[in-house]
């Protein structure tokens, strides 16, 4: 049986008909056990679905899958130290928000809703409308004015309608709670069952690791639902008994819009960011994250930091993944540029996510890698 839980308040409410957010206007959380069995797992083939009774749907008919998941995990020498990176960006859609959206459409179909918006800068909103194509749903897709051609240009081509909104990334999801009034938000923030779908970020890591954890994670951090669903994918495996801690986790914003970074070292921002900035790193620039509450909690458990990095350091950061043969957007670098950051710790076993695909920023390459 599952619930929506709120984590400030403690009201719960029903996942059918249940609201998009507290009373207390808090994001819900979801509460639901699942179960690893990975003498079973191990037969299965791969994608995230390979987790089916750690996945919050009760028909397996209602699964809406384009075969996302199991990503490949490599270890690499970065900025001269070693650290293992998982190319999250290889999805059907292009990153590692396809995990959170294949769930997230499948509740959806579930629920027998036909219908739905989404607020987002790109990426997500391009998984939650390639999802939403195949589930048969129509999709609005909320954007700011700001975003990559590419990703608009991707959004469009799985049918989905596009709402330009004028101004920065809160503007755009202040027009979208507007308009959840009367459309299902399945918001890769605030909708919990995204979350459920990200976790399996952790069971993929623990079987690639030889059913072993790294010791620290390092990510790039916006809204924080890459945090928060490895958090939650590993706080499945310790609850399980299959692991005995859950790794250390360090959340790098970019410097141009970091309020996570702010609340977290100067304690007295109420989580907006001070003056944001234009970055490359678009899809973390979040002035007012939602559940900063909970990443910040997250970074304080499992004794982890917050770091910002500033333009040229992201730009460096690229340039670094490009020359170990890896196009991914300058968000990803995001996290490449605060692991050069961190202290090297002899036989430490880092993972680094790397989220996006550079297919769809090309425009900021022109800023990054100079003319020949």
């Amino acid at each position: 049986m599952e619930n929506l839980i709120c984590p400030s308040c403690g009201r719960k409410y029903p996942p059918m008909g249940g609201p998009w957010r507290c009373e207390c206007r808090s994001p819900l959380d979801l509460e639901f056990e699942g179960v690893l069995d990975f003498n079973k797992i191990a037969r299965r083939p791969p994608g995230i679905w390979r987790y089916r009774e750690s996945l919050p749907i009760e028909e397996d008919s209602n699964i809406v899958s384009l075969g996302e998941g199991s990503t490949p995990l490599i270890p690499s020498r970065v900025f001269g130290k070693d650290a293992l990176l998982k190319l999250d960006f290889l999805f059907p859609s292009g990153s590692f928000k396809d995990r959170g959206a294949s769930v997230l459409l499948s509740k959806v179909k579930e629920l027998g809703i036909n219908e739905i918006l989404e607020d987002s800068s790109g990426n997500a909103g391009a998984a939650i409308a390639a999802y939403a194509a195949r589930a048969g749903v129509k999709c609005h897709i909320f954007v700011p004015e700001t975003a990559s051609p590419g990703k608009l240009q991707q959004i469009k081509a799985y049918g989905a309608k596009i709402h330009v909104i004028p101004g920065n990334r809160s503007d755009v999801s202040q027009a979208a709670i507007k308009e959840a009034e009367r459309i299902f938000f399945a918001s890769h923030v605030w909708n919990p069952y995204f979350l459920q779908g990200v976790k399996t970020i952790a069971f993929e890591i623990f079987e690639q690791f030889n059913f072993r954890v790294p010791d620290s994670v390092i990510l790039p951090v916006g809204n924080g639902t890459l945090l928060m669903g490895a958090y939650l994918g590993f706080l499945e495996l310790l609850k399980q008994g299959l692991i005995k801690r859950i790794p250390r986790f360090f959340g790098v914003q970019a410097e141009a819009c970091a309020p996570i970074f702010q609340e977290f070292k100067l304690k007295n921002f109420g989580g907006k960011t001070l003056k944001p900035l234009p970055t490359l790193a678009e899809g973390i620039a979040v002035p007012d994250p939602p559940r900063i509450g909970q990443v910040l909690k997250i970074i304080r458990e499992t004794d982890g930091t917050i770091l910002s990095v500033t333009e040229e350091e992201i730009m460096e950061g690229v340039r670094e993944l490009n020359s170990l043969g890896i196009f991914a957007e300058p968000t990803s670098a995001v996290a490449i540029a605060g692991f050069k950051k961190l202290p090297n710790v002899p036989g430490e076993r880092v993972l680094i996510p790397i989220t996006g695909s550079g297919l769809k920023t090309f425009q900021a390459f022109q800023k990054i890698l100079p003319p020949k």
